[in-house]
């Protein structure tokens, strides 16, 4: 029989309760009795949804993370942050000309960046924030593109930044016209959107969405992609997350608690 897990203390909304050490901080507000309805998606760290603010214990500073991917600690202080508002002006990309001041054109409150890089360092992603939007107003499209391209819109360099510039929205407008107007076109993904739009694997996702779920599951599990340059042949998701289980699937985490 297995030992019962540690519980560790953490503070929600003012109230104090005990959660087993060990569980990712989403985990925790749901073990606690709380059914989230908001400000919770993926669980993969892809979607952004839960951004949290949270305090240690004998610490006076405000950390920020992703609630779905940082576990939760003793003496934690959390607060699930606001959805954060992206008040941009309208635009329609297909009428857009790339110019060095089309970012600051459509957001003109980059101009008041003082580059004091709190973005940065609130970056769930560990991401240059504050690089990508002093490349927006010197005009370099590209490089805010490349700078910005893992960001998961979470907002939580915007509810940090002093100037109310909301980053992800600038870095995602700089993503969009570098895809339409600056990558040169391909080939082989324009063969693939025409086989897909002849209905070529309609028999393979119809078959895909009649199976049990429980064979789906397992096929997702099997899965394999292609290798890639610094690894040798095909990997599963399974090998590489070391775990028969969905490594996204929160369920996973309550297991035996």
């Amino acid at each position: 029989m297995s030992e019962p897990a540690t519980l560790v203390t953490m503070e929600l909304m003012g109230k104090e309760y005990r959660v087993p050490s060990g569980l990712t901080i989403l985990a925790a507000i749901e073990y606690a009795g709380y059914k989230l309805v908001r400000g919770v998606g993926c669980r993969g760290g892809f979607c952004g949804a839960c951004p949290t603010l949270y305090r240690r214990e004998g610490s006076h500073r405000i950390f920020t993370a992703l609630a779905c991917q940082t576990l939760v600690e003793d003496g934690m202080c959390l607060v699930q942050m606001p959805f954060v508002p992206v008040p941009t002006k309208p635009y329609d990309l297909h009428s857009i000309t790339p110019q060095p001041t089309t970012l600051l054109r459509f957001f003109p409150e980059i101009a008041g960046c003082v580059a004091c890089n709190t973005c940065t360092r609130a970056c769930p992603q560990g991401l240059p924030v504050m690089d990508y939007i002093q490349a927006a107003l010197r005009g370099d499209i590209e490089r805010v593109a490349m700078l910005s391209f893992d960001c998961i819109a979470c907002g939580i360099c915007s509810s940090r930044c002093p100037a109310d510039i909301k980053h992800y929205a600038v870095g995602l407008l700089a993503r969009r016209i570098y895809g339409k107007y600056l990558v040169p076109s391909s080939e082989n993904l324009a063969l693939r959107v025409s086989a897909i739009e002849s209905g070529r694997y309609d028999a393979e996702l119809r078959e895909l969405m009649e199976l049990p779920l429980a064979e789906l599951r397992a096929r997702y599990e099997q899965r394999s992609f292609e290798a890639v340059a610094d690894q040798n042949g095909d990997y599963s998701a399974t090998r590489r997350y070391n775990s028969p289980m969905d490594p996204v699937d929160y369920q996973d985490e309550l297991e035996g608690v």
